[in-house]
């Protein structure tokens, strides 16, 4: 195995789906799977023993799910990347796998190609959130039904009313040139191609991303999503 290659573990509770993901996974050179689990508690230890870049989780699996398993993992020193995988296209599943600190969603019945792109998405420490999941967390969280967004609700616990649009950007002390990558972070853009349109390197995309991250006090990528949008940061100029 190369030093360089990116690792996987998969976890699901049927040997065929294991046994078709990996193959479908090394087929993509440089795509390594170290370690199999069929069920959510295996797959923790399979990560601690392993230490992987990448674990796919099914969500329905006997004993720990792919959901406790997410937490479990994610409270790890230095956790890998999480993908949850699923049969159903469960707006529950997909919120409960963005609380349990998962960086991407994935149906079971993508193409290869998607499950690949996935796997290589969230190993660079990209969120995979496709639009139409996208929008579906953003009216989810706006409606104070989804995952937490920090900065939404008053000091009294009563809701609060942000700033929008340019206010937000100057409140959050954000520069031009961040407020311009939270944009193109809320238009689904991964740090490769921000870099792309932004003519600049992915290492000063990523410094940018954690400026953003930690200017509006949110956690990850997805609720500088939901920040922006409820905002109006995202299409403000």
């Amino acid at each position: 195995m190369a030093a360089d290659d990116l690792t996987i573990v998969l976890a699901d509770d049927q040997d065929l789906v294991r046994a078709g993901f990996r193959v479908i996974l090394e087929s993509e050179p440089g795509f390594r799977v170290i370690g199999e689990a069929p069920d959510g508690a295996a797959a923790v230890e399979a990560v601690v023993a392993l230490r992987p870049d990448v674990v796919c989780l099914d969500v329905q699996m006997p004993g720990v799910d792919g959901l406790d398993a997410a937490r479990r993992i994610g409270a790890l020193a230095d956790p890998p990347a999480v993908l949850v995988l699923t049969t159903f296209d469960d707006d529950d599943a997909l919120f409960q796998a963005l609380e349990a600190g998962a960086s991407g969603f994935l149906l079971k019945n993508a193409s290869p190609e998607r499950l690949i792109d996935a796997v290589r998405t969230v190993a660079a420490g990209d969120a995979l959130l496709a639009p139409d999941v996208t929008r579906r967390v953003i009216s989810r969280a706006t409606a104070g039904h989804g995952p937490d967004c920090p900065g939404a609700a008053g000091g009294d616990g009563g809701p609060a009313v942000p700033d929008t649009g340019a206010a937000a950007i100057a409140t959050a002390g954000l520069t031009e040139r961040e407020a311009e990558v939270l944009r193109l972070l809320a238009r689904g853009f991964s740090n490769a191609e921000i870099a792309r349109e932004l003519f600049v390197g992915e290492a000063t995309v990523k410094t940018h991303v954690s400026n953003v991250l930690q200017k509006t006090g949110v956690r990850d990528r997805i609720q500088a999503v939901v920040w922006a949008f409820e905002r109006g940061v995202a299409s403000a100029s």
